[in-house]
């Protein structure tokens, strides 16, 4: 079982580097309880279920949780979006290596469309990355830029441009 230690920000600007890999996302919640979620998830031709336990932010701001999961046939994974009580979520999750670390940085689409997060992904609760100069303000705290959490409260519905919520964080 591998657990996922990751933080979280905002992007300032795209980077100018081409991505080393990039991947059209859908996801879908199919339960969720008490910050444990069953997530079914399509990656380019993939379909991944994703079992996450209940989160935990350590005092240096990292978000830590048990991930499992699990390749389903495109059969299975249908009728598990159609579990799903909302819209997926759609985003294009752009990969970019620097410093020694994997940058995921997620372009959303459709309902989330205008917000631009980033995630690195850590091996330690110590490890401190250097941050390339288009990361904006970390908000590896705020559950509202969880995946779980714009599936509920999409972007759309907060009433503000990426340009205000920037500015509120900077």
């Amino acid at each position: 079982m591998a657990i996922e230690i990751e933080r979280k920000f905002l992007v300032k600007t795209l980077p100018d580097d081409v991505p080393e890999k990039s991947h059209k996302m859908i996801q879908g919640y199919i339960a969720r309880d008490n910050g444990n979620t069953v997530r079914i998830r399509q990656k380019d031709d993939r379909f991944i279920l994703t079992i996450k336990s209940s989160g935990r932010t350590s005092s240096l701001g990292q978000n830590s949780k048990y991930e499992i999961e699990y390749d389903v046939s495109p059969q299975d994974a249908a009728v598990l979006f159609e579990c799903c009580p909302s819209e997926p979520i759609v985003k294009t999750r752009h990969i970019y290596r620097q410093g020694g670390f994997i940058w995921e940085v997620d372009v959303f689409a459709g309902d989330n469309e205008g917000l631009i997060v980033a995630e690195v992904e850590l091996q330690d609760e110590l490890d401190a990355p250097e941050l390339p100069a288009w990361i904006g303000p970390e908000v590896s705290g705020e559950r509202r830029f969880f995946n779980a959490a714009l599936y509920d409260d999409p972007f759309s519905g907060w009433g503000k441009t990426y340009a205000e919520i920037l500015a509120e964080y900077l």
